[in-house]
């Protein structure tokens, strides 16, 4: 056979293989209902809030936040311990961070961390922290870790767990009636899913993980339990202690 032919001969089909494929796309898209699409679901203002991020990558980036402040965003899980002496206390941890807490971060530090402790992150060779100040207590302060660095790989989760800027100006439509509830730690009907997670924290329990909005949430507020239901992203029904 002649190399022309070589060549030819595959290259032919695979533009009759292409042709096929062309028109059973385009047929598709001439019949659009035999492809079944969902309804697609309108954005709220919640969606559309602009929540900053800064996606750290080195340790570096986290020693950025000293100077700064952040708020809590996720609530009722990170504990925080003891700092003085330039040194983390791992023996004496003070609580869990209560959601939109703000944290005035006063430098980043790593440290070794005891085997037996569990603060819900990565210990890795060296795990990161940032030391803060609480409202109303300027001298005292604590550190809570928001990584790890193992080897060559490092992994930070700041955008996770903070917001940096004050949530009352991302969520600027919220009525005050909402913001007193969040504030207060004590949800209350009519609130939607992120306004509740404000409010009593992050730690949850659910009957159905995938369905956010329509379905009931058991939330642990550092030991204070609530029962939520959720439907259409409405709270339509509020127990604590269940």
């Amino acid at each position: 056979m002649k190399p022309w032919k070589i060549v030819l001969i595959p290259t032919a089909i695979m533009l009759v293989i292409a042709a096929i494929y062309m028109w059973h796309v385009s047929n598709k898209r001439k019949n659009p209902g035999v492809v079944k699409q969902g309804e697609e679901q309108p954005l709220t203002q919640d969606d559309v809030a602009v929540v900053r991020m800064e996606f750290p990558a080195h340790f570096e980036d986290v020693k950025d936040l000293a100077g700064k402040s952040v708020w809590m965003k996720n609530g009722y899980t990170m504990p925080y311990f003891a700092f003085a002496g330039g040194r983390v206390d791992f023996k004496k941890k003070v609580g869990v961070i209560p959601p939109l807490e703000k944290l005035d971060v006063k430098k980043a530090v790593e440290a070794s961390v005891p085997k037996d402790v569990d603060d819900g992150i990565s210990h890795g060779q060296k795990q990161a922290l940032v030391v803060f100040t609480m409202k109303g207590d300027d001298k005292q302060q604590y550190a809570t870790p928001v990584g790890a660095r193992d080897g060559g790989t490092e992994q930070y989760y700041d955008d996770l767990l903070f917001f940096y800027d004050d949530p009352h100006t991302i969520y600027t439509h919220w009525p005050q009636d909402v913001w007193s509830a969040v504030e207060s730690h004590q949800p209350k009907q009519g609130m939607n899913e992120l306004q509740t997670r404000l409010a009593v924290g992050q730690k949850i329990q659910t009957d159905n993980p995938r369905t956010e909005g329509n379905r009931t949430v058991t939330y642990d507020a550092d030991g204070k339990k609530w029962t939520v239901t959720f439907k259409n992203d409405k709270a339509t029904e509020v127990k604590q202690g269940t």
